[in-house]
């Protein structure tokens, strides 16, 4: 059984614990993002085949949409433009 203190796979894919503005639409974007990670690693972890390797490349692409995710809405234009 998991320690419910310790972050789970997906949380520290998306460092969930990182938050410098404390947006709290960036606690819910990386919060959904890890929930897919969490889904996705449990399937790798059972299937060492085509599968895992599938949905490794699928936690990879999470990642990088949890990043523009939270890039889009921490984006400050720039007054001038």
């Amino acid at each position: 059984m998991s320690d419910p203190l310790e972050p789970t796979f997906g949380e520290k894919a998306v460092g969930s614990q990182f938050n410098p503005s404390g947006s709290d639409k960036v606690t819910r974007l990386k919060a959904a993002y890890a929930v897919i990670i969490n889904i996705l690693h449990e399937d790798r972890s059972d299937h060492r085949d085509e599968r895992s390797r599938l949905a490794s490349i699928a936690i990879t692409e999470t990642q990088g949409a949890q990043m523009w995710a939270v890039k889009a809405v921490t984006f400050e234009r720039d007054e001038e433009a």
